[in-house]
């Protein structure tokens, strides 16, 4: 479980051009990170989180998107 916090702060390591999104190929680069991510979204994969989350269909994840992830897997504090 993660704190909201918690979870900015991951964002923004994974965020490497600080754009405010997370793309796949920053997903990637970041494995331990991404692993993270998935066990806290109930995702197999990188592409498993942007199939089921990416709103607004960039292949991005947004803070929000990933919030709403997170809590939707019951695992935002």
């Amino acid at each position: 479980m993660a704190t909201e916090q918690e979870l900015q702060t991951l964002f923004n390591q994974l965020d490497r051009d600080q754009d405010g999104k997370v793309s796949l190929s920053e997903l990637f680069l970041s494995p331990g990170l991404s692993a993270v991510i998935e066990a806290e979204t109930d995702t197999r994969s990188p592409q498993e989180l942007l199939a089921q989350y990416d709103a607004d269909a960039d292949g991005k994840i947004t803070f929000a998107e990933l919030k709403q992830a997170v809590a939707k897997a019951s695992n935002l504090t």
